[in-house]
């Protein structure tokens, strides 16, 4: 049995779940989610318990099990309180500014780097080195902070660039130059 998927999901206090055919839409405080799931999972709420089951020991039965699990988990955690990811910039010159619901990015390029946000996505600045990316959907926070990211992933010689807060970047010595001693 999957450690993961046979862990039951707590919904809590003013999340609803319904559960239709291939499909499930949870709906909270934050908004609402609908995610169509493979059909061979079978979706059932025990209570204030979200279940999740599998008709087989096959090899992708075991798979989607733990998937439908986590994926409906994230959804329960997104509309009750939703997913932040923080990015920071690094560099002389680099900055961050926001332009009603736009983001205007200065990254020693040529021009400025203008970033629209995803629909449910709000992007925030603090000060002018920090970005944060927020919404309800895991998949769309992630993927709006990576895009952001890849505008100017980090240098590995001088550690500039846009990077996850907490990421370890680890930097390259530049040449060494002509040893001493030798022809």
């Amino acid at each position: 049995m999957s450690r993961v998927g046979k862990s039951p999901i707590p919904v809590p206090a003013g999340v609803t779940v319904d559960i239709s055919g291939g499909s499930v839409t949870v709906k909270g405080p934050k908004g609402e989610l609908k995610r169509s799931i493979p059909t061979e999972m079978s979706v059932a709420m025990e209570g204030d318990k979200l279940v999740v089951a599998r008709p087989s020991d096959n090899k992708k039965h075991r798979a989607y099990h733990g998937l439908t699990r986590s994926i409906l988990a994230n959804m329960v955690e997104g509309v009750s309180k939703g997913f932040e990811k923080t990015l920071e910039i690094v560099g002389v010159g680099y900055r961050a500014e926001k332009a009603g619901d736009k983001l205007n990015l200065r990254l020693g390029l040529s021009g400025q780097v203008e970033v629209k946000p995803m629909p449910g996505i709000t992007l925030a600045v603090e000060g002018t080195s920090k970005i944060k990316v927020s919404g309800i959907n895991k998949e769309e926070v992630g993927q709006m902070a990576a895009e952001i990211r890849a505008l100017r992933p980090p240098d590995h010689y001088k550690g500039k660039g846009i990077r996850y807060s907490g990421e370890r970047v680890r930097t390259k010595p530049g040449k060494a130059g002509k040893v001493v001693g030798r022809q």
